[in-house]
């Protein structure tokens, strides 16, 4: 079988990433893309481009016959998931076979078995597993009863899920129902299926996988294990291999496991089987994801291989191109997310004003942004990832720190200087990490840059030099002065000309002699720095010596209207859409009470009181769209007086 055109049923970075291996085999490429996608980046890569439908993912890249219509109009012979979306989607494999095409992934069959944790684990023999309950009986109190008897903490899981999504740790029986009712929601809305499955929560576990491969003769392999231990919200954010953790031994038994579960299932394609690892080496089987893995590239730099080209010829029947795989060197990948690490890792949506990742040894980018792209509400948030190797952990871990200090993403918040903190954090370098990590260090959020002032003396440089509105005004006797903004603090600079592009700069009781000089560099007291800047309006992002910030000009003449937000207003953390009110006008309420939950990028958030009183007013309904920083609701606070 030859395939020479493959339809691409995904977006982002891995649709870029599966086009640059067809491109390399000689085989075309289609796109499809929604409303929100019509010029974004693995459009403008593919061969030829279709439009799926609007920009809800139900719409569009959910929705299976749209999917078949491009393949059979643009003359695909072949189908590549990607994953997300329809990866693991048994009914989506079933049509691409049922109209001809090639399906590339595992058998519908193997996707429906392992598709739902509770049968899968019920179905596989001589598998390792956690204490828990997979019952058909769903009902609240059959779950509670299963609880205690598993004995808390326990984990909630969606028995379709994936990606953290329908999943939440429960300490203690009073927390059980809320955590029920979150879950259900969520998986229902990802997976369109709220069975769940409880499992006994392991302390402080690592969480290794195993990557397998099986063709359509018979054979099944494993090419290594990932460590994916480093984890926020369930969903994982640094991955590496080989693991610090496992030894020749134990990755033997590991990978004898792995691919008893792959020959159970006649497993053909790329496949992962995750295992969570106790301090004792215990290893347990968790669940198995019949699709490419996220973190496959550190795989493929450490074992030489391409596994996406893997997929592709295995889909065209030809065997396992080989099997006396061996490791060289070391790689870790970190995942970049549009998010606010400060705030739960919530999500941002926005304008990339710029995204240039510099250059940097031994580092590769898979990215699915370019400047002037936009992240928008729809997806997940996560907009590229970069890869380091090394000829041991130590190198890899310094290239992948070097490279991310050379990220400038402008435009919208991000989680680049926290990676850069986890991979720099000492214990994170001793190989000292566990699933609870970040929870463990809650320094790695709370570290907040303190504002150099080159960086400040750049930005009001460049603001004097905007509202000139001329180069570089050489007034000797006016000092010009700025506010700018940033977390709620106000930093006031003054600059007085002093020549040539060089000013005296007073910023609170210190004074600097500060000048402009070529190619994005300013000379502070005798030290030249680079400092990049890009402005939005009036907003200034800056990079400076591996870090990015962005301050906002404040205008010392306000716009008519403008105010601060009505005392008691609880806004809207993101874009989103209201899922569920809990409260009316006049109901009292206690601190942390949930009020209103709000959908966005595929889960849940919810807003709580912020203190005890009267709900005032609530401004948005269940099925309402609301855009961030919008008023949701008003509470008046119960100041305790009689």
């Amino acid at each position: 079988m030859s395939i020479r055109k493959i339809l691409i049923a995904n977006r982002g970075e891995i649709a870029c990433r599966i086009m640059r291996t067809c491109h390399d085999m000689g085989i075309a490429t289609v796109a499809v893309y929604s409303d929100a996608d019509a010029d974004a980046l693995h459009v403008s890569q593919a061969g030829e481009a279709v439009h799926i439908g609007a920009s809800p993912a139900t719409e569009s890249y959910l929705n299976i016959p749209r999917i078949i219509s491009a393949a059979t109009r643009t003359g695909a012979d072949a189908v590549h998931p990607g994953y997300g979306f329809l990866a693991e989607n048994a009914e989506f494999a079933e049509a691409v076979i049922d109209a001809g095409l090639t399906w590339i992934g595992p058998s519908p069959d193997s996707i429906r078995a392992m598709g739902k944790k509770r049968e899968a684990k019920l179905m596989l023999k001589d598998v390792p597993l956690v204490p828990g309950y997979q019952g058909e009986d769903q009902r609240d109190e059959t779950l509670s009863e299963a609880a205690e008897q598993i004995g808390y903490p326990v984990m909630v899981k969606a028995s379709a899920g994936g990606g953290g999504k329908g999943m939440r740790r429960v300490d203690a029986p009073d927390e059980l129902a809320s955590a029920l009712s979150i879950a259900r929601r969520e998986a229902a809305q990802a997976f369109a299926d709220d069975t769940l499955i409880l499992e006994k929560f392991v302390t402080n576990p690592r969480h290794i996988e195993i990557q397998i491969f099986g063709d359509q003769h018979g054979n099944v392999i494993a090419i290594g294990e990932r460590e994916c231990s480093i984890q926020r919200r369930h969903q994982k954010i640094i991955e590496e291999t080989p693991s610090p953790a496992v030894d020749d031994d134990l990755r033997g038994r590991m990978s004898e496991a792995a691919v008893r579960i792959g020959q159970q299932l006649n497993y053909i394609g790329a496949g992962t089987v995750e295992f969570l690892l106790d301090a004792g080496k215990n290893f347990y089987f968790m669940e198995m994801n019949t699709r490419l893995q996220v973190e496959h590239p550190v795989t493929e730099m450490v074992y030489g291989v391409d596994l996406v080209r893997w997929q592709i010829e295995i889909a065209a029947g030809k065997p396992l191109p080989r099997t006396n795989l061996s490791a060289k060197g070391h790689a870790v990948e970190a995942r970049l997310y549009a998010e606010n690490p400060a705030r739960d890792f919530l999500p941002a949506v926005g304008d990339v004003v710029l995204f240039d990742t510099g250059e940097a040894g031994g580092v590769r980018i898979d990215s699915g942004i370019r400047t002037g792209d936009a992240v928008s509400i729809h997806y997940d948030p996560m907009i590229a990832k970069m890869i380091a190797v090394g000829a041991d952990r130590q190198e890899s871990l310094r290239r992948l720190s070097y490279a991310l200090a050379r990220i400038k993403l402008f435009g919208l918040e991000n989680n680049v200087a926290f990676l850069r903190r986890v991979i720099d954090h000492p214990a994170h370098i001793a190989g000292d990490i566990h699933t609870g990590f970040i929870d463990a260090h809650p320094e790695l959020i709370a570290m907040t840059d303190a504002l150099p002032p080159p960086v400040l003396i750049a930005v009001g440089i460049a603001q004097t030099e905007r509202a000139a509105g001329t180069t570089w005004r050489n007034n000797r006797y006016r000092a010009i002065t700025h506010d700018f903004t940033r977390d709620d603090n106000t930093h006031s600079i003054a600059l007085t000309p002093t020549g040539a592009n060089a000013y005296q700069v007073e910023i609170g009781a210190e004074t600097y002699q500060a000048q402009a000089v070529a190619d994005g560099q300013y000379i502070v007291d005798g030290h030249r720095q680079r400092v990049t800047l890009t402005a939005d309006g009036e907003t200034w992002w800056a990079h400076h010596d591996g870090a990015t910030y962005h301050l906002r000009w404040r205008n010392p003449l306000p716009l008519p209207g403008a105010g601060a937000a009505a005392e008691g207003s609880l806004r809207a953390p993101m874009p989103g859409q209201v899922i569920s009110v809990a409260v009316t006008v006049g109901q009292t309420v206690k601190q942390g009470d949930v009020l209103m939950a709000l959908e966005a990028m595929k889960m849940e958030h919810r807003i709580q009181s912020p203190y005890d009183g009267v709900v005032e007013a609530v401004y948005y309904s269940v099925g309402d769209t609301v855009s961030a920083e919008a008023v949701l609701l008003e509470v008046t606070e119960d100041d305790g007086g009689g």
